[in-house]
């Protein structure tokens, strides 16, 4: 049985920890507000986007003209996966969930005889797959700033078209975790190259407009599908962003609790080992009173 030292400095110990838990709430709950807002802000412009170019797409009929990006290789055998996660750990599930998306994929392709190569962003995916998959890991970028800015994405998304005008892939999926609440983050796999764009409305018995692109249809999507392609970065890391801060705010909160429960348990060790230590030595001395 340990000593009643020994017990007051785990009680100690708890105590201190349940502090930094509830620090690191407190903290995570104030930089959630602002990630949330930067996220819901860029939804509306990211699928708007989307929804441009669809309708742009649509009118493309001859796929060999038009920008690569668009139509891709027209093969896909070699398939990049884009891992984003978080460079730091303590926010419960955050990036094991994305991993596990990711695997679920891998697993998929492999058996299907296709070839894996991995971009990880963010320091803790890399960690994860890099115990089993690390000859598919061809590049880790982590992303050490304070605030994500579309300067961080605009490059990810160079460095991924980079390789697929160099012919290192045919198709590119991005893992990013969509957030829903603090308590709920939905891990997401979104194919970019060849961009798989939202299918139209349906408007009825209303005949649809005709357009005139001025320039042509592929000189924009020319110019549009590489911003897309950041945009669609930058939403994920501002969605990873807030994700990442809501999942930290319920663990902290988690381990706050947990720590206090553990704290009451040791309190009534320590106290009932005490008084069993009072009532020993009480009766040792009652015992030798009565022996003289």
């Amino acid at each position: 049985m340990a000593s009643l030292k020994d017990m007051r400095v785990r009680i100690a110990a708890t105590k201190a920890t349940q502090k930094i838990t509830k620090a690191m709430q407190m903290v995570a709950a104030s930089k959630l507000r602002r990630a949330q807002a930067a996220a819901e802000a860029a939804r509306p412009f990211a699928e708007r986007m989307e929804k441009v170019l669809g309708n742009i797409a649509s009118t493309v009929t001859d796929l060999e003209s038009a920008p690569r990006l668009l139509g891709g290789t027209g093969s896909d055998n070699v398939h990049l996966l884009v891992v984003c996660t978080a460079e730091r750990g303590l926010c419960g599930a955050f990036n094991s969930a994305i991993v596990r998306l990711a695997r679920e994929k891998i697993t998929e392709l492999t058996a299907a005889g296709k070839q894996v190569k991995i971009l990880c962003v963010g320091r803790k995916g890399y960690e994860q797959l890099r115990r089993n998959y690390e000859k598919m890991v061809i590049e880790v970028i982590e992303l050490r700033v304070k605030s994500v800015g579309f300067a961080n994405a605009d490059d990810i998304a160079r460095n991924v078209i980079t390789r697929f005008e160099n012919g290192e892939f045919d198709v590119a999926t991005l893992f990013f975790s969509r957030f829903r609440s603090v308590i709920s983050q939905i891990p997401t796999g979104l194919q970019i190259i060849p961009p798989v764009f939202p299918a139209k409305e349906e408007n009825g018995n209303q005949a649809e407009a005709a357009y005139d692109y001025e320039p042509d249809e592929l000189e924009i999507l020319g110019e549009l599908l590489p911003r897309n392609l950041a945009v669609q970065v930058f939403r994920a890391l501002l969605e990873n962003a807030a994700s990442e801060q809501g999942a930290r705010m319920s663990a902290m909160d988690n381990a706050t609790r947990n720590a206090g429960d553990m704290i009451k348990r040791q309190t009534i060790t320590y106290n009932r080992t005490r008084q069993a230590m009072i009532t020993k030595e009480l009766i040792e001395i009652i015992s030798g009173a009565e022996a003289l």
